[in-house]
């Protein structure tokens, strides 16, 4: 696991100018661009607060669309980081196969390139709340350190997913469909207290679910999630960056035959 780290120290720059070039290409022909950074997420606060608020009734508390922003924002970069980091390896094939090319940056670079899609999406969270009289707290400072454990989590399973995927390409179409799956564990459309009590244990066993909810504390409540919630969070992150470096380190040099 240092090894990689370390090696993954090593190819910063080449990490950091392969993520440039990917947010830059990603919205490359699109009328609206960068835009779509927000846009994203604001059509689906719309749809969801217009179904489950409106539609249907749901009482999902005060600052109802606050909240589901606050969701969807952590939620968007989990998904695409998962689904393009589970393909990023296979994506990338023709590095592999003709140079000793670093395969397990490759999903740290999907991560990152989706982290600042979610980075550039705050301002519009922000502008919410404040025309919404909700201040902004305090405990925004916090934020740094969620992105990191988060960050990490997402990093970790992508590396064994996009590895897993080198030689069972059925992962990358498992991941959608769990990707769907876990999006309604976590309380994005629904606040935390509207779980029963008897289903609880999936929100604590459900990484995403307190992440979530550890966001919405954060950037809308303004409430600070408690130390136990942290040393949860970061014991995930270093469960989940093990695991996919011993995934990578099992299959890397199969790569190039596979691909």
């Amino acid at each position: 696991m240092l090894s990689v780290g370390a090696e993954t120290w090593k190819f910063r720059a080449l990490i950091d100018a392969l993520v440039r070039r990917h947010v830059a290409t990603r919205y490359r022909g699109s009328l609206f661009g960068f835009l779509w950074s927000f846009l994203n997420p604001l059509c689906l606060m719309a749809v969801y607060t217009l179904v489950f608020h409106y539609y249907m009734r749901f009482n999902g508390g005060e600052h109802y669309h606050l909240m589901v922003f606050a969701g969807l924002l952590p939620w968007i970069w989990t998904s695409s980081a998962l689904s393009e980091g589970t393909s990023s390896i296979v994506g990338s094939g023709h590095l592999i196969t003709k140079s000793m090319f670093p395969a397990h940056i490759l999903p740290c670079v999907s991560v990152l390139s989706s982290m600042i899609h979610f980075a550039l999406a705050l301002p519009i969270l922000a502008l919410f709340m404040l025309a919404a009289g909700v201040s902004i707290t305090p405990t925004w400072l916090l934020l740094p350190v969620l992105l990191f454990i988060h960050a990490c989590i997402l990093d970790g399973i992508a590396l064994a997913l996009a590895s897993l995927n080198v030689f069972f390409r059925d992962v990358q179409h498992l991941v959608g469909n769990l990707l769907t799956f876990v999006f309604f564990l976590c309380p994005v459309v629904y606040p935390e207290s509207a779980v029963p009590e008897r289903f609880r244990f999936l929100l604590e066993a459900n990484p995403f679910a307190v992440l979530t909810v550890s966001y919405q504390q954060i950037l809308v409540q303004g409430v600070t999630p408690a130390a136990g919630t942290f040393a949860l969070l970061a014991a995930i992150a270093a469960l989940s960056l093990g695991v996919g470096v011993l995934v990578y380190g099992r299959f890397r040099e199969r790569f190039a035959e596979a691909l």
